[in-house]
């Protein structure tokens, strides 16, 4: 009898665990489950735009198309090779780097025990990217190519250069504290942590849950102190019923808190605070478009709001940039270095625009990307205050980028790139429609002026407002970030961030507000029946390697404020003056916005002058300015006050690139931009990184409930004195012959 018992518990036990994995592989979309049949069929007549293009354009040409077909090409990838100095690692690449990882003597001894939490491509100098150019002679030659990899063997961390044209593996120094960013393949295996615990299985069943109905994610701990941390590599985990929806979040079993030892895959610890606390109900919570349909169907609803489907048509000639080696795009002037990364998703180099007046292509910034995103929740309870994430240094921004979605995510003229990644045992894979590109045209006006009657001048003139993006997407768990890298005509870059996905919310026991006792703390919104949507705050910190017109720049604060007129001076008692300070150290460069301080901030070439004398420059134009309003020495802020300014600016340094440090999880804040500008080092005239974060507050409410709808900020790269004169002069206005003609396929 015991032993039928215990053989009818595994069985139970397995069957549920694989469920768990199954939903969590697809809440995940885990590299291995991409499935892109349903994108090939959808566009299997494309002129050259079969699944198998990285640069695929994914539209169905018709038959005026003058368009021509890009060459296929295999997904895998396999053949691909490097063409310009900041070309990522290749298939070829990743798999030389993985033969020498495994024969370094260290790891030679058990292989199987190495595993692989970053590889990428370690950048050459930066001289020697500024010199390449594109060509075939010696001169022109691609610098060696090298690897850095993030490991980790038999419990400890270890940072390596690899060599790969010369076989070499060298050690290099490794973080004080903190560990790796996660690889997919440990996310996905601690999902199923838990259910190797009976404790935890028990609480599950006591409250009335099938264990093959729970899902688990897992949750990074962040740092509050060696008693709570131990030395150990820890994670937490907290689960959700699956049961009628696929929008789990909004199920969570709250109160029950599992934590993990991350190497060993043993429970350390369960807290089960919430046993009173009801689960949400099912109902209304399915985000799909099936589901929703189907629940519509059996209630009085207004049933979808219908518009026309939308459609932004190339012009016949096809899209109006190009893309050459893979990674090289240009565009009316523009031309940058674009490429997938893991940790920080999409990175922007080598961007420069043409002058008008000259022809010359000028440089504006080296490198762009976003260095770390920091998610502290509001609420200081058991179960909650550990949620303080930094998405990209713990879970890889890249690495939870999922396929682009053609035609909703992206326009049907768009052309998509992939990503090359890693996974824990060292092998590639790869991302596909990773990143998208298209031009963007939205009904908006570049430039007009019409001439008033009452001058006698028939004057119309308008411009249209045309733009080149590059999008990718990540799936953070339940967060969706949107993010666009936008190029204009007039040489402005914006830099967009949106927020989607679903709301991390709170069970509890309450169903209306007249339930809450006055004064109670919720920590944020009542949104549905037991569903608390919890306060938090979103920060975006970007690295900016600007490089205006050459490598050595300065950072210009351009303060305004009101001057008093003399006496008998003016008519006016006051007007607006700015004055400008250059910083001449990063003190004088930590910038904290004010509403009723307002300034200007430029990052100029003190040699290089205009016509009339001003020294050209680009300007950040400041939004999105939420601030994080945590103690200083909260040890979540402590870990991310790389956010305790909106702007930095610090002396180029190749190895200060992740604003939280290179390793994050579990840090305790020893390693991050804060840290760096403690010393004060001089900016003035040097090559010089600005760093701005983009910051969200967001209380929820209930238009967030069972989804959130896309919430977006943005700031500005703008030209300030950089041309002589406006470059939307040089651009036509829209003709009715530019304009596509489509007709109806046979």
């Amino acid at each position: 009898m015991d032993y039928s018992t215990s053989l009818l518990r595994l069985t139970f036990l397995a069957l549920g665990a694989a469920l768990v994995l199954l939903v969590v592989r697809s809440a995940f979309r885990l590299p291995h489950d991409i499935d892109d049949a349903a994108t090939a069929s959808l566009f299997e007549d494309g002129a050259g735009c079969t699944r198998f293009s990285p640069w695929a354009c994914q539209r169905r040409a018709d038959k005026t198309s003058k368009s021509k077909p890009s060459p296929p090409r295999s997904s895998t990838h396999e053949s691909d090779v490097p063409r310009h100095p900041l070309d990522p690692l290749t298939v070829t690449e990743v798999n030389r780097a993985r033969e020498l990882l495994r024969a370094y003597p260290p790891f030679a001894s058990a292989p199987s025990s190495l595993a692989v939490h970053e590889l990428a491509l370690d950048e050459p100098d930066k001289p020697v990217v500024r010199r390449w150019r594109k060509g075939t002679g010696d001169g022109n030659a691609l610098p060696p190519r090298r690897a850095v990899a993030v490991v980790r063997f038999r419990g400890e961390s270890h940072v390596l250069a690899v060599d790969l044209e010369a076989g070499a593996v060298t050690p290099l120094p490794t973080p004080a504290s903190g560990y790796p960013t996660m690889t997919m393949d440990e996310q996905r295996a601690l999902c199923a942590a838990p259910f190797g615990d009976p404790a935890f299985n028990a609480s599950i069943r006591r409250r009335g849950v099938r264990l093959a109905d729970v899902a688990c994610l897992p949750i990074s701990p962040g740092w509050y102190g060696p008693v709570e941390d131990g030395g150990r590599r820890l994670i937490k985990s907290q689960c959700f019923s699956t049961e009628g929806t696929a929008n789990f979040y909004m199920r969570p079993i709250e109160g029950l808190t599992v934590l993990i030892d991350m190497d060993t895959r043993e429970v350390v610890h369960l807290s089960d605070r919430g046993a009173g606390i009801p689960i949400p109900a099912a109902k209304n919570t399915d985000y799909r478009r099936a589901a929703a349909e189907e629940e519509d169907a059996g209630a009085k609803t207004f049933g979808y709001q219908t518009v026309r489907a939308p459609s932004m048509e190339p012009a016949p000639e096809g899209p109006g940039f190009e893309v050459e080696d893979g990674h090289t795009v240009r565009w009316a002037g523009w031309e940058f270095h674009l490429k997938a990364d893991a940790r920080a998703g999409l990175i922007i180099s080598r961007a420069a625009v043409q002058d008008p007046s000259t022809g010359l292509r000028r440089e504006v910034m080296y490198k762009g990307m976003a260095s770390e995103l920091f998610v502290p929740y509001m609420d200081p309870t058991e179960a909650w205050y550990f949620k303080t994430y930094m998405d990209a240094g713990e879970y890889g921004f890249g690495l939870q980028a999922m396929p682009l979605v053609p035609l909703n995510d992206c326009p049907r003229h768009a052309r998509y790139m992939d990503g090359v990644f890693v996974a824990a045992d060292g092998r590639p894979y790869v991302r596909e429609n990773m990143i998208c590109v298209f031009e963007r045209y939205a009904g908006d006006i570049a430039w007009r002026h019409s001439e008033s009657p009452i001058t006698g001048m028939d004057i119309r003139e308008s411009r249209p407002k045309v733009t080149l993006v590059a999008r990718m997407a990540a799936s953070v768990a339940n967060y969706d970030y949107i993010m666009d890298w936008e190029f204009q005509m007039d040489g402005l870059i914006r830099i967009k961030v949106g927020l989607s996905g679903i709301l991390m919310v709170k069970g509890t026991q309450y169903s209306h507000m007249n339930q809450i006792r006055r004064n109670e703390e919720m920590y944020g919104t009542l949104l549905s029946e037991n569903v608390i949507g919890v306060i938090h705050d979103h920060y975006v910190t970007f690295r900016l390697d600007m490089d205006v017109d050459g490598a050595d720049n300065s950072f210009v604060r351009v303060e305004m404020a009101r001057q008093e007129t003399a006496p008998g001076e003016s008519p006016r008692r006051s007007y607006l003056k700015a004055t400008r300070h250059v910083a001449s150290t990063e003190n004088d460069a930590m910038i904290r916005m004010k509403l009723y301080e307002p300034a200007e901030f430029h990052v100029i070439n003190p040699t290089k002058k205009t016509r009339v004398g001003n020294p050209v420059g680009y300007k950040v134009v400041a939004a999105g300015t939420a601030a994080s309003l945590l103690d200083p020495e909260d040890p979540p802020q402590k870990r991310g006050a790389f956010t305790n300014n909106q702007i930095w600016v610090t002396p180029y340094n190749k190895c200060e690139e992740w604003a939280g440090g290179r390793f994050v999880y579990q840090s305790k804040g020893e390693d991050t931009l804060a840290t760096w500008s403690e010393r004060d080092r001089p900016i003035e005239n040097k090559d010089i990184v600005l760093w701005y974060t983009l910051g969200f507050h967001h209380v929820p409410c209930q238009e967030d409930f069972p989804i959130m709808p896309t919430v977006s900020a943005s700031f500005d790269l703008k030209p300030v004195n950089f041309f002589e004169s406006n470059p939307i002069l040089k651009q036509r206005p829209t003709q009715v012959n530019d304009l596509p003609v489509c007709a109806a396929t046979a």
